[in-house]
Protein backbone atom coordinates (compact mmCIF):
# COMPACT_ATOMS: atom_id res chain seq x y z
CA UNK A 1 0.00 0.00 0.00
CA UNK A 2 1.53 3.75 -0.47
CA UNK A 3 0.84 6.06 1.92
CA UNK A 4 1.01 9.94 0.93
CA UNK A 5 1.41 12.55 3.47
CA UNK A 6 2.19 16.34 3.71
CA UNK A 7 5.07 17.61 6.18
CA UNK A 8 5.12 21.21 6.41
CA UNK A 9 7.91 22.65 8.36
CA UNK A 10 8.45 26.72 9.21
CA UNK A 11 10.46 27.05 5.75
CA UNK A 12 9.17 24.31 3.52
CA UNK A 13 6.70 21.68 3.27
CA UNK A 14 7.19 18.47 1.38
CA UNK A 15 5.40 15.71 -0.12
CA UNK A 16 6.28 12.11 1.17
CA UNK A 17 5.90 8.66 -0.16
CA UNK A 18 6.15 5.63 1.69
CA UNK A 19 6.06 1.78 0.83
CA UNK A 20 6.65 -1.26 3.12
CA UNK A 21 10.12 -2.15 2.89
CA UNK A 22 11.07 0.60 1.45
CA UNK A 23 12.58 4.00 2.75
CA UNK A 24 10.61 6.67 2.22
CA UNK A 25 10.49 9.30 -0.46
CA UNK A 26 10.37 12.89 0.24
CA UNK A 27 10.56 15.91 -2.17
CA UNK A 28 9.86 19.47 -1.73
CA UNK A 29 6.45 20.70 -3.04
CA UNK A 30 3.83 23.56 -2.87
CA UNK A 31 0.42 23.05 -2.23
CA UNK A 32 -0.84 22.85 -5.69
CA UNK A 33 1.82 19.33 -6.94
CA UNK A 34 0.51 18.26 -3.73
CA UNK A 35 -3.37 18.22 -4.49
CA UNK A 36 -2.02 17.06 -8.02
CA UNK A 37 0.04 14.08 -6.72
CA UNK A 38 -3.08 13.18 -4.33
CA UNK A 39 -5.45 13.00 -7.64
CA UNK A 40 -3.32 11.22 -9.20
CA UNK A 41 -3.10 8.13 -6.64
CA UNK A 42 -6.95 8.22 -6.45
CA UNK A 43 -5.97 9.79 -2.44
CA UNK A 44 -7.96 12.80 -2.65
CA UNK A 45 -11.32 11.84 -2.53
CA UNK A 46 -13.16 8.33 -2.03
CA UNK A 47 -13.19 5.89 -4.82
CA UNK A 48 -15.01 2.19 -5.04
CA UNK A 49 -12.45 -0.24 -4.93
CA UNK A 50 -9.46 2.11 -3.43
CA UNK A 51 -8.35 1.92 0.64
CA UNK A 52 -7.44 5.41 1.40
CA UNK A 53 -7.60 8.02 4.19
CA UNK A 54 -11.57 8.68 2.87
CA UNK A 55 -12.55 5.19 3.05
CA UNK A 56 -10.66 4.03 6.05
CA UNK A 57 -11.42 7.02 8.15
CA UNK A 58 -14.86 8.37 6.03
CA UNK A 59 -13.40 11.64 5.97
CA UNK A 60 -15.71 13.74 4.09
CA UNK A 61 -18.82 11.44 4.42
CA UNK A 62 -21.84 12.37 6.21
CA UNK A 63 -22.73 10.13 9.57
CA UNK A 64 -26.56 9.51 10.51
CA UNK A 65 -26.98 10.44 13.86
Amino acid sequence: MLVIRRIVDRRRSYTALYLKGEPPRIFPTDDVEHARILQIYKQDRAYEGVCNDFTTFKIGQKTSG
